[in-house]
């Protein structure tokens, strides 16, 4: 059964496992920098939960260019099969390519709808938030993703050139919560 777990040691090794079947690529969702991908040391881990326990805390300021955000791990299992992550607001670039909402799955764990009953679950965290609609963004060319969203009520606003922040063609989709 898919659910969400905060950041947590009890996983780690389900965590390095996941992170590493990546391979040194971006991980949405994952809130770790794109120079650690690659990382999967204990420390490494002790580092990211510290860090999005600070994210998710009101009483904290953001540092620069962020928002808060709530980072989840999704777990089968007690296994580790993917990242997910709420931002609490947006600002230029999550509005016109990051949104409010990402997520990867590892890529043993595909097509298995792990996504999906993720991105279900994250909405009811988003409700909590008092958030009264997200912005969930993906490529352009990956229909796998756009199929997930669209499957939680995603209405597409438009198809967006990323290109001044670096992306390609974005999907730009609004959930009503």
């Amino acid at each position: 059964m898919t659910a969400l777990a905060p950041p947590s040691l009890g996983l780690y090794d389900s965590w390095a496992a996941a992170v590493a079947e990546f391979d040194g690529a971006h991980i949405d969702g994952a809130a770790i920098p794109d120079e650690e991908n690659s990382d999967t040391s204990r420390e490494a881990c002790e580092r990211l939960i510290a860090q999005t326990s600070t994210n998710r805390n009101p009483s904290v300021p953001p540092a620069a260019g962020r928002v808060h955000a709530s980072a989840f791990w999704i777990t089968s299992d007690d296994e580790v099969v993917g990242f997910i992550q709420l931002r609490h607001e947006l600002n230029d670039f999550l509005e016109n390519v990051g949104g409010h909402i990402g997520y990867s799955v590892r890529p043993s764990a595909r097509r298995q709808g792990h996504a999906r009953r993720a991105l279900g679950l994250l909405l009811g965290e988003a409700r909590v938030l008092g958030l009264e609609r997200v912005l969930i963004t993906c490529d352009d060319d990956n229909a796998a993703s756009a199929r997930t969203i669209e499957s939680q009520g995603g209405e597409l606003q438009d198809v967006f050139d990323g290109s001044a922040y670096g992306c390609g063609l974005k999907r730009r989709y609004w959930i009503k919560l």
